[in-house]
C-alpha cells in the first residue's frame, strides 16, 4: 500500500515527532472491519423475535410472562445496538473519524462489560440451568432428565460464545482501531474535523455513557419506575420522579463532560459515590421481590423473577457494586484529561483542549 503524509492534526491530537508522521494507509482494514460490524448488526437485530418468541413460550410453559414493558425494553435496546453497528460499519467502510472513535468507545465498552458478564455467566449459569432442569422435570415428571455429559457441553457453549461474542471480538476491535496507522489513515481520508474530535476519546466516552443512562431513565420512568434509595426501593409515582431526577442529572453531567468541564467532572465522581453508596445499602436492606408488587405485577410475575439465580446470595448487590466501582474508577482515571481550574479568585479558567499521549489508544 501507498505511504502517505496525513494532514494537521486537530487540537487534541498528540504532538507526533516528524519522523513518525508516515503512516501505514489502513482503509482495507477499515473495510473489513466495516463488514463484520453490519454482520454483527444484522446478527443482533435477530434478537428481537427471538425475545417476543421467549415471552410467547414462557407464557405457555408457565402460564405467565414479564410485564410487556420489559420486554419493549429489551426490543429497543437490541433494535438501538443493530442500528448502532450497521452505521458504524458503513461509517468504518467510508474511513470516517467518527466511525472510528464511536467503534472504540464501543468496543472497550463491550469488551470490559463482556468480560465481566462473562465471569458471572460461569458462576451462575451452571445453577440457573439445574433450577431450570429440576422445573421442567417437577411440570413434567414422566421426561427423563439431561445426562451430566450433555449438560456440561450445553453450558460450556453458552459460556464460549459468551466469551467469543463479548470478550474475543471486541478486543480484536480495540487492537485494530486503537493502532496509531487506523487513526491517521481515518484523518487522511476524512479531513474534516467532527464532533468526536471536540473532546478526548476517555471524556467522550463518559459522555455518551451519561447521555445512555439518562434516556434508559427516561424510558424506565414509564415502563418500570424503580429505583433504589439509600434502603428502600421506590416505585409508582415516586419512583417515576426518581427516574426522571436521574435522567435529568445524567444528561447534564453528558454536556459537562463533553465540553471538559472540571466542574462537570467534580460533580459526576460525587454522583457516582452517592448512586453507589444508594445501591448496596438498598440491595442490602431492601426487598426486591416487595418492589416489584409495588409495581403492580402479578404473583406469578414474581414467582417468576424469584426463580432467577441473580437474587440468590446478594448476587445483584456483588453485580452491581462491580460495575459502579469500575465506573467510578475510570471517572477518577479521566481526571487527568480536565484542565485544573484558575488558582486565584477572579473569573474561572477557560477550559482548553487537553492532548492525551495517545486518545485513540486510552480510552
Amino acid at each position: 500500500m501507498d505511504t502517505v503524509l496525513p494532514p494537521e492534526p486537530s487540537s487534541f491530537a498528540p504532538s507526533t515527532p516528524q519522523s513518525a508522521l508516515a503512516y501505514r494507509d489502513r482503509s482495507t482494514g477499515l473495510q473489513a472491519y466495516g463488514v463484520i460490524q453490519i454482520i454483527l448488526g444484522a446478527l443482533v437485530s435477530l434478537f428481537i423475535p427471538l425475545v417476543l418468541l421467549a415471552a410467547l413460550m414462557s407464557r405457555n410453559l408457565t402460564g405467565t410472562a414479564m410485564p410487556i414493558g420489559n420486554y419493549f425494553t429489551s426490543c429497543l435496546t437490541y433494535a438501538a445496538f443493530a442500528v448502532l453497528l450497521i452505521t458504524l460499519g458503513v461509517g468504518s467502510l467510508r474511513a470516517r473519524r467518527w466511525a472510528r472513535a464511536l467503534t472504540l468507545i464501543l468496543s472497550w465498552f463491550t469488551l470490559v462489560i463482556g468480560f465481566l458478564a462473562t465471569v458471572l455467566m460461569t458462576a451462575v449459569l451452571p445453577t440457573a440451568f439445574a433450577a431450570a432442569v429440576r422445573t421442567a422435570a417437577a411440570r413434567n415428571p414422566g421426561n427423563a432428565n439431561l445426562p451430566t455429559g450433555v449438560t456440561a457441553v450445553v453450558l460450556t457453549v453458552m459460556i464460549v460464545l459468551f466469551a467469543v461474542f463479548l470478550v474475543v471480538i471486541p478486543l480484536a476491535f480495540v487492537l485494530f482501531y486503537g493502532r496509531a496507522d487506523v487513526e491517521q489513515t481515518c484523518r487522511h481520508r476524512d479531513p474534516v474535523d467532527r464532533w468526536t474530535d471536540r473532546c478526548p476519546l476517555p471524556v467522550l466516552a463518559a459522555s455518551l455513557l451519561f447521555a445512555v443512562a439518562a434516556f434508559y431513565y427516561l424510558l424506565q420512568s414509564f415502563t418500570t419506575p424503580l429505583v433504589p434509595f439509600f434502603g428502600k426501593y421506590l416505585t409508582g409515582v415516586p419512583g417515576a420522579a426518581a427516574c426522571l431526577v436521574l435522567a435529568a442529572i445524567d444528561a447534564l453531567l453528558a454536556l459537562w463532560f463533553f465540553r471538559v468541564q472540571i466542574l462537570g467532572w467534580r460533580i459526576g465522581v460525587l454522583w457516582v459515590a452517592l448512586r453507589t453508596i444508594s445501591t448496596a445499602v438498598t440491595d442490602r436492606r431492601g426487598n426486591l421481590l416487595q418492589a416489584y408488587q409495588g409495581l403492580g405485577w402479578k404473583q406469578a410475575q414474581i414467582d417468576l423473577i424469584a426463580r432467577n439465580p441473580m437474587l440468590r446470595g446478594h448476587v445483584i448487590l456483588w453485580w452491581n457494586l462491580v460495575y459502579l466501582l469500575v465506573g467510578l474508577g475510570y471517572l477518577i482515571w479521566i481526571k487527568r484529561y480536565f484542565p485544573a481550574p484558575a488558582s486565584y479568585g477572579g473569573e474561572p479558567a477557560i477550559p482548553q483542549p487537553v492532548s492525551s499521549p495517545d486518545p485513540g489508544q486510552s480510552v
